[in-house]
């Protein structure tokens, strides 16, 4: 390079003594064109650094790194012996050879079935409707010309199978003709004849409307004795 330049100077001014041109020094660095490799480009940088402050706080901290777990560390440990070998619907009573995997006992048998009371089979043409078809057929079903004041001791000269009188809720009903009618059959209608049947009404079907059911037979009203 030194001597490139050397005769370039010379070239521009021929006149010039060569031994008058001054001598160019180079650094051993600047004659070498090539390029200097330091390691290896592709390789990352370490990030943090190994001497950073960074680096060495996480050495101390190791502790607080969270692990990864494994397979078996993740599983929920096994559940004592005697929890084991319960069995479900048994109230933590252990069988031997039971599964958990079975169902509750008491999902395994049915449900009891109530005991069907208060109704009796009733003859042909004693239905609901046909009880409702009566009423409307304009039939004197009272047994009476008029409302009667009813005292005691006249309710309870009405008390045979043929003449059947109750009252309920201070309201006196002929049930004679609906004896047959009665979901309950006509004995269990027949306790209360010649008495009040309110309270024995109220225990075995309050949600049954009487003054609807029993409108075109009613006799008249409950009095005291004095009143008659």
């Amino acid at each position: 390079m030194a001597s490139y330049l050397r005769s370039w100077l010379y070239a521009q001014n021929p006149n010039v003594d060569p031994s008058n041109v001054p001598s160019i020094e180079t650094s051993p660095e600047e004659d070498d064109d090539t390029e200097t490799v330091h390691g290896d480009d592709d390789a990352p940088p370490a990030f943090p650094a190994v001497n950073s402050a960074q680096r060495a706080a996480a050495g101390s901290q190791s502790d607080d790194i969270p692990q990864i777990l494994t397979e078996n560390q993740l599983m929920p440990p096994p559940p004592p012996p005697s929890l084991a070998a319960r069995r479900p619907g048994t109230l933590g009573v252990p069988s031997a050879g039971s599964s958990s995997l079975l169902a509750p006992i008491t999902t395994i048998k049915p449900p009891p079935q109530p005991a069907k009371k208060g109704k009796v089979a009733l003859a042909p043409g004693h239905g609901p409707l046909d009880w409702a078809n009566l009423k409307k057929s304009g039939q004197n079903l009272r047994g009476t010309d008029s409302l009667l004041r009813v005292t005691p001791s006249m309710l309870k000269e009405h008390r045979t199978r043929d003449d059947a009188w109750s009252s309920f809720s201070g309201k006196v009903y002929n049930i004679t003709p609906y004896l047959p009618y009665h979901p309950g059959g006509e004995k269990e209608l027949m306790r209360v004849a010649g008495r009040d049947g309110t309270k024995l009404f109220a225990l075995t079907h309050a949600w049954v409307n009487i003054d609807y059911m029993l409108d075109e037979c009613l006799v008249g009203f409950m009095v005291s004795e004095s009143a008659s």
